[in-house]
């Protein structure tokens, strides 16, 4: 009776249209009301969710992303892609995927890559010949690849779910492969879809433009050799890591591409703190919602009921991966990563699954959610850039779900495809 008050007050939050931060939060009350528990306790619980030094890494991560996303990034990134994969038939396409693959590795949003690289791409694809709507769910299928590869902000989120028991740094070398084999699955799609279509290839540009390119987004990059080059080198943390991308992304924006105005940064960072703002405050609450699930023994119950179901571990996978996909498509990434943690680790633990090799299976399922109706925030930035309804999306979407559920299963039994790099480091 106790887990049905705390979850189904929060369902009815959520159903009569409370925020869904605010519904995590009356829904503990609620919950420390029926099981006769002070509300102070609450109010302390979520102080203690935003009281985490590794939570710092999230600002700087977001600042440094919307910094460099603005300041010129994602053409330059755009412009190497071409050189390295544009002369391909449907190479566009190739280079719409490889580009949000490196911006990825800035930004750590797929919601900041479809804004960035689908503004550029979109209408160049357009352009050379490719179907508006096919150009559309490619840039946003290409864009979840930003919240497996490194900085990602939802590594962050689940390590604190996780109860700060999962390293962070441990948690982006993890993302390294599996967004990796993401995008060489979209790009499989696409060089089929290419020669069946008869796709156009793009331009070849000369040696010296190609030469300019290169070195003009080597600066960029090197946002990229800071984040895993200091934490694999143990020169900083990976939240320290994070400051120091900030204030190379601010130093390479302003001072050296100089594409951004100084007028404009005061709005930029108004963004950015309302941003944070959010997140933290979503960190907050679900710590108290995670404290009143303890409380009443759901993680036990759930682990219980799991284990009735069946005893293979690879049957119990399966099933969460198509629970994670379910819930992924009337929910956001980071309140999921919040909530379906403290529940569904301990399960898996029980199952002998590591839990890095948890949270990339958890990250890629809840990432294909974020381009699935009804709720698809990156699905819905990817339909305004592209002019396109989201009805018209989601018929030539089945293509791309089929790549993607492809490299799901290969990352979800496949554990060395995860482990591998953070096993030869001990962070």
């Amino acid at each position: 009776m106790d887990s049905l008050v705390l979850i189904g007050s929060f369902c009815v939050f959520m159903v009569i249209g409370v925020p869904i931060a605010f519904s995590l939060g009356l829904s503990a009350l609620v919950g420390a009301m029926w099981i006769d528990i002070p509300a102070e306790a609450v109010m302390l619980k979520i102080s203690d969710g935003t009281d985490d030094f590794s939570l710092l890494a999230i600002p700087f991560f977001v600042l440094a992303g919307a910094i460099m996303a603005e300041g010129g990034m994602a053409y330059r990134l755009i412009n190497l892609a071409k050189v390295l994969v544009g002369w391909i038939r449907g190479g566009l396409a190739v280079v719409n995927i490889f580009a949000s693959t490196l911006f990825g590795t800035i930004s750590g949003s797929s919601v900041a890559d479809t804004a960035s690289v689908g503004s550029i791409m979109i209408p160049q694809m357009v352009k050379q010949g490719y179907p508006r709507v096919f150009a559309v769910n490619l840039t946003i299928c290409g864009s979840v690849q930003a919240v497996l590869i490194p900085p990602s902000h939802n590594a962050v989120i689940y390590s604190i779910a996780a109860g700060g028991s999962v390293s962070i740094a441990h948690l982006f070398l993890a993302g390294i492969l599996p967004g990796a084999l993401f995008g060489l699955c979209l790009v499989g799609l696409v060089l089929w879809t290419a020669q069946k279509r008869h796709m156009p290839k793009a331009e070849i540009l000369t040696f010296r433009k190609s030469l300019k390119v290169v070195f003009d987004s080597v600066w960029g990059l090197g946002t990229v050799f800071i984040i895993l080059g200091g934490i694999l080198s143990g020169v900083f943390t990976a939240t320290e890591s994070a400051a120091v991308a900030c204030v190379y992304a601010f130093v390479v924006t302003m001072l050296v591409y100089r594409d951004y105005k100084w007028k404009d940064l005061p709005k930029l960072m108004h963004r950015t703190v309302k941003t944070v703002a959010m997140v933290m405050l979503l960190i907050g609450v679900s710590a108290a919602f995670g404290y009143m699930m303890a409380l009443m023994q759901i993680p036990a119950k759930a682990t219980a009921f799991f284990l009735e179901l069946t005893s293979n571990k690879y049957v119990m996978l399966m099933l969460v991966n198509v629970l994670l996909l379910l819930l992924g498509t009337f929910m956001d990434m980071a309140p999921m990563l919040l909530i379906c943690t403290p529940i569904l680790l301990p399960v898996m633990k029980t199952f002998g699954v590591d839990p890095v090799h948890f949270g990339m299976i958890m990250i890629v399922n809840l990432a294909i959610g974020l381009i699935t109706p009804p709720v698809g925030p990156t699905l819905f930035v990817g339909c305004a850039i592209g002019q396109v309804s989201m009805e018209e999306v989601s018929r030539e979407l089945w293509p791309f779900y089929a790549a993607m559920c492809t490299a799901l299963l290969i990352i979800t039994y496949v554990p060395a495809l995860s482990l591998w790099i953070p096993g030869m480091y001990k962070l």
